[in-house]
């Protein structure tokens, strides 16, 4: 009777490995939403969202986000791909996976991008909308914004982009054209925000509904930047994850000091249009395909750094 139950249960761990391995983009994309969507619950019904539970999560470093929007972060995105990546490609899937974290070695223009090629387009996003109004930042804002940055980059960027970068965006680019990977992306990365905002994350009660309009365009937009720069890097997450927070860091710490008199939905409407400026030009100037050198020359390039870090030239030939 043990052997037969012990059979049946290898049987079945063998079928929803088979089943995961011939699926594995919707069975990430069911899980990271799924996973996300039900551990926020609790933040979005507390006073902290819909007010309809009676209690509020806790503040951790000036924010309840650590303690109530993070937890459903890492499970979502970051956990799916490992569990994923464990179930569909074993050991060797969960190297390859985890060697693009360690790809840190790249050209210290695409580092410079990240960190102050954007973050100033960030900024220079409000001008239109400032009115003339436009302050120095404070000194605390400028004193935080590295001890910001690793915060976020620890939190945020290491919750989302082993996810939604470094599992799906190979996965899809390989099924799809470059563009056409972006193009799927970019709204789910969208959509799994959407719960947020209905917390105070997204600005709830006070949110205007353009809000959700714009930063979905955002996401679907600069979804196009970031899978430019993921190929540009040799694929490298660290990167990748820097561009991200970079964007969330200027506007935590620098918009309200520089432009005190800016809405939130203009705020969203103005990283839009950035977003969408960027990824146009670098659609037109890559003919869609995004850096992406293809599958072959991929495979060739790649394959030695599974395991350690590797140097990327910012001048490649890859467009």
């Amino acid at each position: 009777m043990t052997t037969i139950i012990e059979n049946r249960r290898e049987t079945g761990a063998r079928g929803v490995r088979e089943r995961v391995a011939d699926h594995p983009l919707l069975t990430f994309f069911v899980l990271a939403c799924g996973l996300s969507w039900l551990a926020w619950l609790p933040y979005v019904l507390s006073q902290n969202g819909l007010g309809v539970w009676d209690f509020r999560f806790p503040t951790v470093l000036g924010t309840s986000q650590l303690s109530g929007v993070l937890p459903g972060a890492l499970l979502g995105p970051l956990g799916s791909a490992f569990l994923v990546t464990a179930l569909a490609d074993g050991r060797p899937g969960l190297r390859r996976w985890v060697g693009r974290l360690l790809r840190w070695r790249v050209s210290w223009k695409w580092y410079a991008l990240a960190l102050v090629g954007v973050p100033a387009l960030v900024v220079l996003s409000g001008l239109p909308f400032s009115g003339g109004v436009v302050h120095a930042p404070s000194t605390l804002a400028l004193v935080s914004i590295v001890p910001g940055l690793v915060l976020q980059l620890l939190t945020t960027g290491l919750a989302e982009e082993p996810g939604w970068r470094d599992f799906a965006l190979p996965r899809l680019q390989q099924r799809f054209t470059p563009l056409g990977a972006a193009a799927v992306l970019g709204p789910v990365w969208a959509l799994w925000h959407m719960p947020l905002f209905l917390s105070d994350w997204g600005g709830w009660p006070n949110a205007h509904w353009t809000d959700v309009v714009w930063f979905a365009g955002f996401c679907i937009t600069f979804n196009v930047v970031m899978a430019w720069v993921f190929n540009r890097t040799g694929e490298s997450l660290p990167v990748a994850m820097l561009l991200h927070v970079g964007v969330n860091n200027t506007v935590s710490l620098l918009w309200t000091d520089i432009y005190p008199t800016i809405p939130a939905n203009q705020l969203m409407f103005g990283l839009f249009a950035m977003a969408a400026v960027g990824a146009t030009v670098i659609v037109i100037a890559t003919r869609g395909r995004l850096g992406y050198p293809g599958p072959a020359q991929r495979e060739h390039t790649t394959a030695p750094a599974d395991d350690a870090a590797h140097s990327v030239d910012f001048g490649d030939g890859h467009r």
